[in-house]
């Protein structure tokens, strides 16, 4: 009977799906050998017994189906690998810039701090930002005034409130954010050089910052100086 063409061709797919792209039985291999199978069981049917047309045409449906699954597939690999190079090609360009990631910490050379910044949730007129040496004292307040909802780069002239100059190390800050006395969420972003470009655990584009931070995606990117 007709379903015991389908058992046949469909054990066969299953197996198929198992294997790799370069073994795997195409949909069109799946129709040849159904179709065979099928003109096999029409020469030696039971006259008194023949196929049921609506089971073979529900089967022959079927077979349609697999292909249509296939070029899908096919369809959708190639998107993919068209995304994955044009992040790739995104990430190339970022190679020897400055970005903006989450993290709290400057560092400063030679009297010179790293550029740092934060993303308030919304507006705030009221944005105060305290630096401290590794001990946790502080040695710097900023008055950052009002700011817009959104990311913004913040800078340290490395002066400390006593008027001298921040020796080479690093420093933390947090930033305090308000409007109208309420609190505004805002989240503290540091700075790294993209040295490179390589790949995470899950095989996806990721930057090399350089051992400022673990290997971090695009997406992990808040602004780009």
């Amino acid at each position: 009977m007709t379903s015991t063409i389908a058992s046949s061709v469909l054990a066969t797919m299953n197996s198929s799906s198992s294997t790799s792209e370069s073994s795997s039985t195409s949909s069109e291999e799946l129709q040849d050998q159904f179709l065979t199978l099928l003109t096999t069981q029409l020469q030696n049917q039971d006259p008194t017994d023949p196929l049921d047309n609506s089971e073979m045409v529900t089967q022959l449906a079927q077979i349609s189906t697999i292909s249509s699954i296939e070029e899908v597939t096919s369809t959708l690999e190639g998107i993919s690998s068209q995304i994955s190079a044009s992040e790739t090609l995104q990430a190339s360009a970022l190679v020897g810039n400055g970005v903006l990631i989450e993290g709290n910490t400057i560092q400063v050379a030679s009297g010179t701090a790293t550029a740092f910044g934060v993303t308030l949730d919304s507006d705030a007129d009221s944005v105060t930002i305290t630096i401290k040496d590794s001990s946790g004292n502080v040695v710097a307040t900023l008055d950052g005034g009002d700011m817009s909802a959104g990311t913004q780069t913040l800078y340290w002239d490395g002066v400390q409130d006593d008027g001298t100059t921040a020796a080479d190390g690093s420093y933390t800050f947090s930033v305090s954010a308000s409007s109208d006395d309420e609190a505004v969420s805002a989240t503290a972003l540091k700075y790294a050089l993209v040295t490179g470009v390589t790949t995470d655990s899950s095989n996806e584009v990721a930057l090399d910052l350089g051992g400022v931070n673990d290997n971090v995606g695009l997406s992990d990117i808040k602004l780009v100086l």
